[in-house]
């Protein structure tokens, strides 16, 4: 597969740089790395994006997580092997990711006390901007048709 042109954050340097700063801000909320990768990889899955889930998991294993877990993230709720902090974060992704499958309140109070049960203000912030920015790289990658392995920047 060849993308359908070159990635839309490379052609404007301007909106890499945006995005690299919310990316430095992201990994400076108090969030453990492998919880944030867990975010990404998540929202990737659900929203179909080969790059990101490639990208996803490359990055997940650099913070050290077990191919255990990353092959049990899509089913996250039946397997063993996610802490109760590290579910509520899975919970909230699956939620803001998918605002448009509910009528009515689009991330439900208990997805949201649960997340805040285990996250400050801050973390909670960093975790939001995550699944933001993930869905920002999906939404571009998907689009452009960015083939698995690739590298922008």
């Amino acid at each position: 597969m060849t993308a359908r042109m070159k990635n839309p954050a490379m052609v404007l340097p301007d909106a890499m740089k945006g995005i690299q700063n919310i990316h430095k801000a992201v990994h400076q909320g108090g969030v453990p790395p492998r919880i944030t990768e867990l975010v990404h990889l998540r929202a990737s899955q659900i929203n179909g994006c080969s790059a990101c889930v490639f990208a996803g998991v490359t990055d997940a294993k650099k913070a050290r997580e077990t191919d255990e877990r990353l092959h049990s993230v899509a089913a996250w709720r039946e397997a063993p092997f996610f802490t109760a902090e590290e579910r509520a974060a899975l919970a909230l992704t699956e939620a803001a990711t998918r605002l448009a499958d509910r009528s009515g309140q689009a991330v439900p109070d208990a997805v949201w006390d649960e997340a805040a049960d285990h996250f400050d203000e801050e973390q909670l912030s960093a975790i939001l901007l995550m699944i933001g920015l993930t869905n920002l790289f999906n939404r571009l990658n998907a689009t452009v048709q960015e083939p698995a392995g690739a590298t922008w920047g």
